[in-house]
C-alpha cells in the first residue's frame, strides 16, 4: 500500500433508508468486502446482497490516458492507481472526487444514494477542455451476500441486454436484474478480475479475496456540447421509475436525482442526513441499524441511539414513536428481541438489557412529548408502550429466559453458562468472555430507572423501586475503593464480588434518566472514571493495569473477540460519562461549556478522519486510539449528539422534519 493510498483509506456511506447501501474510500479503493456501488436489502432491512461491486475507470485525451480508479490486487499489486490525479475529496453533499488530469483538465466524478430507492446514481464532469476526451467504465458485479466473498464460476450471467434507456444484467436468477441508464455507448466485453485483495478482511484474519466479473465497457465521448455523463444503477426497476420520473433521457433523470436529493439533504442538513443512515424501515415502522457495514438492527442498540437520533433534534419524535410501537408488539416473557437475523425474521431473545433499555425510551420519548408545543401522545399509543412497560417488568418479576429474575433483594439477576446478555457480550465458540453472571451493576441502574419510570403510571411499581434502591445502595458500594462493584453474586454466588473497574458503573450517575448515586460517591465514580478510563474518544471498557487489560484490538476473531471487552475504548459511553460529570459539577453553564471543549472536540475531530462524518464502533485502549470496528455506529453518533444537544444545550440543528 503507497502512503498516498493510506492517507485516503477514510470511509464513505450512502445508506438507502432500507438496509441498504454505496460505501468506500476517499481515494477510490476497495478496502472490505462490504465496499460496493449497489449494495441492497431484498427483504429491507435485511437479506442484503451486493449487485455491484465498483468499477474501473480511465480517460483518454490527447495528452494521454489516465485512470480515476484504484484497484488493489494480491501480492499488494496496485493497478490502476487513479488516486496519484485526485485532488480532492470530499462528503458535502454527497462524495465528490476532483481529479486533475492535465493543466487544463479536471474530472468531478459524483456518487450518491436518493432516499428510499435501490440505487446508485454516479455522474462524471469534464471541466477545462473536453474536445476529444472520452471515458471508459468497467463495472464489476457478483450478486452474493454482503458477508460473503464471490469467486470466478460457470452459473454467472454474463449477458447484457439493452434497453430503451441502457442496458440491464442479471447474474444469478434469484437476484434483482441491475438496470443501468446512462448516456454512454454500452459494448458487451464480459471478462473476470481476478483477485481483488480487501486489506481490511485481511487485518481482520478473514478471506479477503474475491473475483469480479465486468461484462461490458460503458464509452463516454466528450467534447464542446457534452460535458457530463451519468450511470444510473437501479436493483429491480430503473432508478428512474422508481423516482416515478417521466424523462426517458438518463442524463436529465441523472439531474433530477441530484437536485431533488440536493434540495433534501440541504433542507434537512448534513447533521440530519448523517443521522438518517441509521433510520431504516422495516416493515410498516422504522427501526435502528446498529452500525454499518455489517451490523443490522439490534434491540439494545437500537433503544439506547433512538435517545440521540430521534430525541436530541427537533421534529423527529414521530420516528421515535414508530419505532417504539413497532419493537412492542415483540415483547415475549419480558424480553425485546434483541437481533433479527440477516437471512430471515426470527428473532434472537438474548439480551438482558434490551428491554430494559426500551422502557428509558419511552420514558424520554413522553418526557420529550410533554415539553414539545403542540404535540401529544393518544391514548391508544399511551395505553401500548406503558402495556409493554409492565409486560417487560412482569417478565423481569416472574423469571424469564437465562436466568433473568428478580431476586429477593429487589435486584436483577441473570445469566447461565455459555451465553452472554449484557452489552459485553463477545463470544468466540463456547468461550465467553465477559460472562458477567450474577447481577451486574448497570442492568441493576436500568432496572431502577425501569421501575421508577412505571412507578409513575402505577403504585404497584413503587415497592420494587424502593426495595431495589435500598439493595442497591447497600450491596454495590465498594467502600475500600471508593467505587461500584461491577458485579455483585457473581456466578449466582451469594456475596461473591467482582471488582474489576470498567465504565458499567457510571451508569448510576450519568447516561439514565435518574441518578442513583450523589455527592461523595458519585463525585469518586466520576473522578476515577476519569483517571482511568477516559481517552480522547471514549472511556476504557477496562481499566489498564487489570491482568484481563488489552491496550490494543487486532488479529484474527480470537484475539479481537478476546480484546473487545477488555480495555477497547468505546465512544458511545461518552454520553454516560459526560452527563455524569456535568451533574456532579451542578449542572452550572461553566461546567457545559467545558465539557463541550474538553470531551466533544476530540470526537469531532474523528469525524473526519475515519467513518466520514461519524463515529466509529471502537478505538484502541493506548495512543494513538486507531479507530477500530465499524466506522460507522449508530449509538457511537447519537450519544454524542444527544449530549450535545440535549445535556449541554449547544445550538440546534435545522428545524426540518425527516421526508
Amino acid at each position: 500500500m503507497t502512503d498516498t493510498t493510506q492517507k485516503n483509506l477514510a470511509e464513505w456511506i450512502e445508506a438507502d433508508g432500507l438496509g441498504g447501501f454505496a460505501s468506500g474510500t476517499a481515494c477510490g479503493q476497495r478496502t472490505r468486502r462490504y465496499h460496493a456501488l449497489l449494495l441492497v436489502a431484498l427483504n429491507p432491512p435485511t437479506h442484503r446482497v451486493v449487485l455491484v461491486n465498483g468499477f474501473d475507470a480511465w480517460v483518454e485525451s490527447p495528452a494521454g490516458t489516465f485512470p480515476i480508479s484504484t484497484q488493489f490486487y494480491r501480492n499488494d499489486v496496485e493497478s490502476p492507481s487513479g488516486h496519484n490525479f485526485l485532488q480532492s475529496f470530499s462528503i458535502e453533499p454527497w462524495p465528490t472526487w476532483r481529479f486533475q488530469l492535465t493543466d487544463d483538465l479536471q474530472v468531478i466524478q459524483e456518487i450518491f444514494v436518493p432516499k428510499g430507492m435501490q440505487g446508485t446514481a454516479v455522474q462524471w464532469k469534464l471541466e477545462g477542455n473536453p474536445t476529444d476526451v472520452t471515458l471508459h467504465v468497467r463495472p464489476f458485479l457478483s450478486g452474493r451476500d454482503f458477508h460473503g466473498m464471490h469467486h470466478e464460476n460457470d452459473d454467472i450471467n454474463q449477458t447484457t441486454t439493452a434497453t430503451e434507456t441502457g442496458v440491464y444484467w442479471q447474474t444469478y436468477g434469484d437476484l434483482p436484474k441491475i438496470f443501468v441508464e446512462t448516456n454512454a455507448q454500452v459494448e458487451a466485453k464480459p471478462d473476470w478480475y481476478y483477485s481483488f485483495l480487501y486489506q481490511y478482511e485481511q487485518a481482520r484474519g478473514l478471506d479477503d479475496m474475491e473475483d469480479l466479473l465486468s461484462p461490458a465497457e460503458l464509452t463516454f465521448a466528450f467534447g464542446e456540447n457534452k460535458t457530463t455523463g451519468c450511470m444510473l444503477l437501479g436493483a429491480g426497476k430503473p432508478l428512474s421509475e422508481q423516482a416515478e420520473l417521466e424523462s426517458t433521457d438518463p442524463l436529465s433523470s441523472a439531474q433530477q436525482l441530484a437536485s431533488h436529493e440536493h434540495f433534501r439533504r440541504a433542507k434537512i442538513g448534513q447533521e440530519n442526513h448523517m443521522l438518517d443512515s441509521y433510520l431504516v424501515n422495516r416493515g410498516e415502522g422504522k427501526t435502528v441499524i446498529a452500525g454499518y457495514p455489517w451490523f443490522g438492527d439490534w434491540g439494545r442498540d437500537t433503544f439506547i441511539a433512538l435517545r440521540g437520533l430521534c430525541l436530541a433534534l427537533p421534529d423527529r419524535l414521530h420516528i421515535a414513536r414508530s419505532i417504539l410501537v413497532s419493537w412492542a408488539s415483540t415483547v415475549s416473557e419480558g424480553m425485546l428481541p434483541n437481533r433479527f437475523p440477516d437471512r430471515g425474521d426470527t428473532p434472537e431473545y438474548n439480551s438482558v438489557d434490551a428491554s430494559l433499555w426500551y422502557i428509558v425510551a419511552v420514558a424520554d420519548y413522553l418526557a420529550a412529548i410533554n415539553e414539545a408545543p403542540n404535540l401529544d401522545v393518544s391514548q391508544g399509543e399511551l395505553a401500548t408502550l406503558h402495556t409493554a412497560v409492565e409486560s417487560i417488568l412482569d417478565g423481569f418479576t416472574a423469571g424469564t429466559r437465562y436466568g433473568i429474575r428478580v431476586d429477593d433483594d429487589g435486584l436483577v439477576a441473570a445469566g447461565e453458562p455459555g451465553v452472554q446478555l449484557t452489552w459485553m457480550d463477545a463470544k468466540v465458540g463456547d468461550w465467553v468472555v465477559t460472562p458477567r453472571i450474577g447481577k451486574p451493576v448497570e442492568i441493576q441502574c436500568l432496572w431502577l430507572n425501569a421501575v421508577h419510570y412505571a412507578s409513575s403510571f402505577s403504585d404497584r411499581w413503587k415497592p420494587s423501586f424502593e426495595q431495589g434502591m435500598a439493595s442497591f445502595r447497600e450491596r454495590f458500594w465498594n467502600q475500600e475503593a471508593g467505587c461500584l462493584y461491577d458485579v455483585v453474586d457473581a456466578d449466582h454466588e451469594s456475596g461473591k464480588l467482582d471488582d474489576a473497574f470498567r465504565p458499567n458503573q457510571v451508569f448510576a450517575v450519568g447516561g439514565l434518566p435518574m441518578q442513583l448515586l450523589h455527592d461523595e460517591q458519585a463525585w469518586s465514580i466520576v473522578n476515577q472514571a476519569e483517571e482511568k478510563l477516559l481517552t480522547p474518544l471514549g472511556l476504557r471498557s477496562l481499566a489498564p493495569g487489570h491482568p484481563d487489560y488489552k491496550p490494543h484490538y487486532g488479529g484474527g476473531v480470537l484475539e479481537r473477540d478476546g480484546a473487545y471487552h477488555q480495555g477497547t475504548v468505546w465512544p458511545w459511553l461518552i454520553g454516560s460519562f459526560v452527563e455524569a460529570w456535568v451533574r456532579v459539577r451542578g449542572s452550572s453553564q461553566e461546567a457545559k461549556d467545558e465539557a463541550a471543549s474538553r470531551f466533544l472536540e476530540p470526537l469531532e475531530t474523528h469525524m473526519h478522519q475515519a467513518g466520514l462524518g461519524h463515529i466509529s464502533e471502537i478505538c484502541d485502549a493506548e495512543p494513538p486510539f486507531t479507530p477500530r470496528g465499524c466506522p460507522f455506529q449508530a449509538w457511537s453518533l447519537a450519544e454524542y449528539l444527544r449530549i450535545k444537544y440535549r445535556v449541554l444545550g449547544r445550538t440546534s440543528a435545522p428545524e426540518e422534519a425527516l421526508s
